[in-house]
C-alpha cells in the first residue's frame, strides 16, 4: 500500500467521480483506476460502489477514508517537521462561541508563543456541531459539555462554570441581587438559545427541577445577536459568564444562580493519542494549561478548576 493510493482514494471520495479526480491529481482516469483496484486487491474488499453517475463508498470505503486521511495528514506533518527540523503541521481546534470568547485568542498566542511553527485551525461552533466533526476527524480536539463520549476518545476535565442572569441594567424584571434561584425567575422575559442548543437541554432540566416554566421571549442561537438583544432590555438570558467576555460589562448587569445542580462542566476531548499527531498532542497540553490560568487569574467568570 502506498501513499499514493490513499491520496488518490480520498479524492476519489471528495469528487465522487473517477473522472474528476483523475483531472485534478493530473493521472488519466485508467491509471487512476487501476491504483484503486489494486488497493482494493490489497484490501481484499470493496471500497467503492461504481454506477453511471458517479462512484461513492462503501461502508469498508467509509471506514477506510476516515484511517487514510489521518494517515495523509500525519504525513504531511512528518514531512514538514522533518524539513523544518522541529514541531510543525497543523491541528484543528474547536470551541463553542461563548468558551471561544473567552478562550480562543489566548489559545492563538500560546501556540504561537511555544510553537509558531504549528498552524492552528480554529472552528467556533455550537457543541453538537463540534461533537460531529470530531466523529469525522474534521477536528483533533475541541472543548464539550457532554461526557456521553465514544470510549476512543480522550477527556480531560478541565473546569466548571456558573451560570448566570445577564440583563441590560435597563430591564426592569432583571434580579436585584447578586444571587438569585431559578423559581425566582418565572416573571423574567428571557432570551434563550433554541431547543438543539447542549445549553438550553441543561436550562429545561434545570427549570424543570425547580418546577418553574420559564418566560422565553426570543430564541436566538449566535451568541453575539443574543448579546445585543439582552444589552438592548429585550430581556435577559442564561449564560456562563465567558459570555460576556467580549462585552462592556458596565452595559449588563450579572446574577449568579445559586441553585446547586446549575452550571457547566467544560471538558476537553480529543481523538485518541495514537490518532493525534505530535503538533495535535502539543496543542492539547497548551489548550488545557492556557484554560487553567485563565481561571487562576481570576479571567474566566464563574469558572473553577476541576481535577483530572
Amino acid at each position: 500500500m502506498e501513499l499514493r493510493q490513499l491520496r488518490y482514494f480520498v479524492k476519489v471520495c471528495e469528487l465522487r467521480s473517477m473522472g474528476r479526480a483523475a483531472l485534478e491529481l493530473g493521472v488519466v482516469t485508467s491509471a487512476l483506476s487501476q491504483q484503486i483496484s489494486r488497493l482494493e486487491g490489497e484490501l481484499s474488499t470493496r471500497l467503492l460502489q461504481r454506477s453511471s453517475t458517479g462512484v461513492t463508498p462503501t461502508d469498508a470505503g467509509l471506514a477506510f477514508l476516515h484511517q487514510a486521511q489521518l494517515t495523509l495528514r500525519h504525513a504531511d506533518d512528518a514531512v514538514r517537521a522533518a524539513q523544518q527540523a522541529r514541531l510543525s503541521g497543523h491541528v484543528s481546534v474547536g470551541l463553542a462561541p461563548t468558551t471561544a470568547t473567552v478562550l480562543g485568542v489566548p489559545l492563538m498566542r500560546a501556540m504561537q508563543e511555544r510553537y509558531p511553527e504549528v498552524r492552528l485551525h480554529m472552528v467556533e461552533a455550537l457543541s453538537g456541531h463540534l461533537t460531529t466533526m470530531l466523529q469525522s476527524r474534521q477536528l483533533d480536539l475541541a472543548v464539550l459539555f457532554q461526557t456521553d463520549t465514544p470510549r476512543r476518545w480522550s477527556v480531560t476535565p478541565l473546569l466548571a462554570e456558573k451560570l448566570f442572569v445577564i440583563a441590560s441594567p435597563t430591564l426592569a424584571q432583571r434580579p436585584q441581587s447578586a444571587k438569585v434561584r431559578l423559581a425566582q425567575l418565572a416573571d423574567v422575559p428571557l432570551i434563550l438559545p433554541s431547543g438543539g442548543h447542549g445549553l438550553r437541554a441543561t436550562l429545561t432540566a434545570a427549570f424543570a427541577r425547580a418546577g418553574v416554566t420559564p418566560r422565553i421571549v426570543a430564541e436566538v442561537d449566535g451568541l453575539a445577536l443574543l448579546m445585543d438583544a439582552v444589552r438592548a432590555g429585550y430581556g435577559a438570558t442564561v449564560q456562563p459568564g465567558a459570555a460576556t467576555a467580549r462585552h462592556d460589562r458596565d452595559d449588563l448587569e450579572l446574577t449568579q444562580i445559586s441553585d446547586a445542580h446549575v452550571g457547566r462542566r467544560n471538558l476537553l476531548v480529543s481523538l485518541s493519542d495514537d490518532e493525534l499527531s505530535p503538533a495535535a498532542l502539543a496543542a492539547r497540553v497548551v489548550l488545557a494549561d492556557t484554560a487553567r490560568a485563565l481561571v487562576r487569574e481570576g479571567r474566566w467568570t464563574g469558572g473553577s478548576l476541576l481535577e483530572n
